[in-house]
Order: structure tokens, then C-alpha cells, then sequence
């Protein structure tokens, strides 16, 4: 099962990581979490890694919509994008939001999650250019 929406840029990564932050913006989506993935296998770990980060971004109304459909969404909010490098290049990574319909087979949510996913896209495509 494809559950994610994938972007590979020649951009460095602490730059990518901010554009990312002003694309989400414009679609709407805040970031409520930040995980450096790095940093705590580093300190908690002693482990090594690339740069690997995780925003959680919400959207409230879609947040809400989605909520008033299915309280229990909240298990599959809010919407992760992960930012890491690879081999030289940095990958954006979203959470497709179809995967809430898919796995709660709610079609109900249909409508939020088409919505989330069109969103992202555009948050992702502007990074492009």
C-alpha cells in the first residue's frame, strides 16, 4: 500500500526544512509538533543518523471536519511530514491523508482527506521551483 507523497530536491536540508515550514503555511497547516529524529537517537542512543526531521502539520478546520466525522482520527492526526536526507539530496515525505479513509474505511472522511491531500500536494509542489 502507497501511503505517502514523496519529494527529492538538490536543496540543502536546513533550507528545505524552512521552505517547507512557509509552504505548509500557505495551505493553511501549522506545525503543532517537531521531532529531530537525529538528535534524540544521538542522545538518548549514542546512534549516528542523517538528518531526519518530523513536523506535525494540522489544518484545524480539516482537523475539525475530520474529528466531527470520527473522533478517534485523532490516532492518524496530525498530518506527518518528514524531512531527511538521502544520498546526497533531501526527501520531503507527507502522509497521504487518503490512508484515513483506506484504514478506517470511513468514506465519510473522504471529502477532508481529498481536500488534506490536494492541499499537501500543492504545499510539496511549490518547493519545485
Amino acid at each position: 500500500m502507497e501511503y505517502g507523497i514523496t519529494l527529492r530536491l538538490s536543496t540543502p536540508f536546513a533550507d528545505t526544512v524552512e521552505r517547507v515550514r512557509g509552504a505548509l503555511k500557505e495551505q493553511g497547516f501549522g506545525v503543532l509538533t517537531e521531532i529531530d529524529v537525529q538528535a534524540t537517537m544521538r542522545a538518548k542512543l549514542g546512534e549516528e543518523m542523517e538528518d531526519y526531521l518530523i513536523l506535525g502539520a494540522c489544518n484545524p478546520a480539516l482537523a475539525h471536519r475530520a474529528l466531527g466525522v470520527d473522533r478517534r482520527i485523532g490516532l492518524l492526526l496530525p498530518c506527518n511530514v518528514v524531512i531527511r536526507s538521502e544520498d546526497g539530496r533531501t526527501v520531503i515525505e507527507a502522509l497521504d491523508p487518503e490512508v484515513m479513509v483506506r484504514i478506517t474505511g470511513r468514506e465519510e472522511l473522504a471529502p477532508v482527506a481529498d481536500e488534506a491531500a490536494v492541499r499537501l500536494r500543492a504545499a510539496l509542489e511549490t518547493l519545485r521551483s
